[in-house]
């Protein structure tokens, strides 16, 4: 018996606009700077590159499906008990893996204003209600999240620091909005810039993790590792958490290049350390450059700033970025995450970054 009609997919799905990566070309030829994604300008390790290359001898073999030798690598350097770490194609994965896990139709999770898009697209595909909490001067309230708490909320997104906004919370307020919440709310801490930030005040927390039954913290190798073409991300959970993820997750979802390169990166910490000092000293002189053209600039701990342009004819956003590309240079536009004033730009090599402060002071005179 035939039926009329089409397939439809579960609600909340086509109401989802699907997220739209940096620009990474530009027609024409010449070289393109591109500043759009918030990737290191140094590069991966070249120990990740060697390990990534020697696994094109082994691409007829399966990996391993637990990814033991990244978990343990990961354990070692940060003191974690390997078997609640879960690792994923991206933090990106392990974000839609505990949306999938923890939020069902009808059910309301809490991000901030100008958080990351992936947290209401994973929220949605669901059948979950995406409850965004205002922020103050561009910083996730934690007040604000915890006024919008109902008996429906599963879960709380925070993105610490915060992409695009630049900007974090202490420890001490997630530390308080943990304690407020109920201990049914799963509260997830993506830390995907953590390791370039140097306050004394932040941690991203693991040792909330390891204290509660309802928390979780995720991390990335695609940003100060330099590994986002390998896409890695890693999750620290409860106990009970890991065990529900790996029930979900695919058997694969990490391929054994990945796994390869992600170990030797996590044991070559050196590189870690250039990159993150070559970040304290671009980031700090952007800011002041950009300041000094009297444009508005939202203090930073990430590898990227968020930029305001002027509300006029001349020097209006959509300007602005028009002729950066004419000069063939790259920024990311941020209207989606309701800042249609602003452009973010990411901390480049010394040659990209005054070739931005070139331009700029160019188009503003």
């Amino acid at each position: 018996m035939s039926v009329s009609g089409k397939p439809v997919p579960q609600p909340g799905i086509l109401t989802i606009s699907p997220y739209v990566p940096g620009e990474s070309e530009l027609p024409g030829a010449g070289k393109v700077i591109k500043l759009t994604s918030n990737e290191t300008p140094l590069g991966p390790s070249a120990k990740a590159v060697a390990a990534y290359n020697e696994e094109a001898l082994l691409l007829e073999r399966y990996p391993d499906g637990a990814s033991t030798r990244l978990r343990e690598a990961i354990g070692k350097l940060y003191g974690l008990d390997a078997e609640r770490i879960i690792c994923g194609a991206g933090s990106d994965e392990l974000l839609n893996l505990l949306a999938q896990a923890y939020i069902g139709p009808g059910d309301e999770a809490i991000f901030s204003e100008h958080g990351f898009l992936v947290y209401k697209i994973a929220i949605l595909a669901n059948g979950g209600i995406p409850v965004a909490a205002p922020e103050t001067d561009r910083t996730c309230d934690v007040d604000a999240i915890l006024s919008r708490v109902t008996e429906k909320t599963k879960a709380v997104f925070i993105a610490n620091p915060n992409n695009p906004t630049g900007t974090y919370v202490p420890i001490g307020d997630i530390k308080r909005l943990r304690s407020s919440l109920p201990g049914n709310v799963l509260l997830i801490l993506d830390g995907a810039y953590a390791e370039y930030v140097q306050r004394n005040d932040y941690e991203a927390g693991i040792e909330m993790v390891a204290t509660s039954e309802n928390t979780v913290m995720t991390r990335t190798f695609s940003k100060i590792y330099g590994l986002a073409n390998l896409r890695i991300g890693w999750a620290y959970c409860p106990s009970e958490i890991s065990d529900v993820l790996n029930r979900i997750r695919g058997p694969f979802n990490v391929n054994g290049a990945a796994i390869a390169a992600g170990v030797a990166a996590i044991e070559d910490q050196s590189h870690v350390t250039l990159a993150r000092e070559h970040n304290d000293k671009w980031l700090s002189w952007l800011d002041q450059k950009l300041r000094d053209l009297g444009l508005k600039v939202t203090p930073s701990v990430g590898n990227f700033l968020l930029v305001d342009f002027p509300d006029d004819s001349k020097h209006s956003v959509e300007k602005a970025n028009a002729y950066l590309q004419s000069q063939r240079i790259l920024l990311r536009g941020v209207a989606s995450y309701g800042l249609p004033e602003s452009l973010r730009l990411t901390v480049g090599t010394e040659e990209e970054n005054r070739a931005v402060v070139k331009a700029l002071t160019e188009f503003l005179n």
